[in-house]
């Protein structure tokens, strides 16, 4: 049974536009369509929307741009959705902010799976109350705290960085097995919902999203290392803090 949500697909071709609403509609949910970015943006403006379905390459403005767009303060699930088969546009579309990335042909079960969790999540924030927020154990490390509910680090100035699925599912891997090396495999497996082949980078693109966004330079970092040959290793001691 599908919670209460509502999903927009964007994507200019109209069979594909179909395909996703009429799937997701027999599962209870309520589906906008767009077939440029800029319609998607209109519809956008209404909100209340949990999840977008999001084609890469459309006429006009393109997936990527708009996913970085979304990005900038917007607490919402992205899956690109696109036909490319090129390594490249899917490494891409995780930098700009993606949590999810399928290729045409897609099967719709392996996207409903992807699409619940993600949802899930951004309602689960929603639903906290910012009066709330520090009203449970919160994980401490380093300069910052990490708001699980919310998906937020917390810097010492109270300033918080919204983390995306990909990369909250990458941080608590990492806090949950800190100290320990651990191989690109074994991180992806930890990662819900994700399929990988042995040339998945998906890895090395969050963990380059997770150093910026903690500060970490990548030349000389301190809190996640990286083990040629092995992996990566989180160091720093982590503590709760209420």
């Amino acid at each position: 049974m599908a919670i209460n949500a509502k999903i927009l697909v964007v994507d200019d071709d109209e069979l594909t536009r179909q395909v996703l609403s009429s799937y997701f509609e027999n599962e209870g949910y309520e589906v906008l369509c767009a077939s440029t970015a800029e319609e998607a943006e209109e519809l956008l403006t209404f909100g209340n929307v949990e999840l977008v379905l999001l084609d890469i390459k459309m006429p006009g403005k393109d997936g990527l741009t708009l996913t970085r767009e979304l990005r900038v303060n917007n607490e919402i699930g992205i899956i690109l959705v696109t036909g490319s088969q090129d390594e490249v546009d899917r490494l891409i579309g995780l930098e700009c902010g993606a949590d999810e990335y399928v290729t045409k042909p897609f099967n719709p079960r392996e996207i409903l799976a992807r699409a619940k969790n993600l949802i899930r999540r951004v309602k689960l924030c929603q639903q906290i109350k910012p009066e709330s927020a520090d009203d449970y154990i919160l994980k401490g490390f380093d300069l910052w705290k990490l708001n699980p509910v919310r998906r937020q680090l917390i810097d010492e100035q109270q300033v918080t960085v919204q983390l995306t699925e990909g990369e909250f599912q990458l941080l608590k891997c990492l806090m949950d097995h800190v100290g320990k090396i651990m191989s690109r495999d074994q991180i992806l497996d930890h990662m819900r919902n994700r399929e990988w082949v042995p040339t998945d980078r998906t890895v090395d693109v969050l963990i380059g999203r997770l150093r910026r966004k903690l500060g970490d330079d990548p030349a000389e970092p301190r809190l996640i290392l990286t083990v040629h040959g092995a992996g990566y290793l989180f160091t720093p001691k982590l503590i709760d803090v209420i």
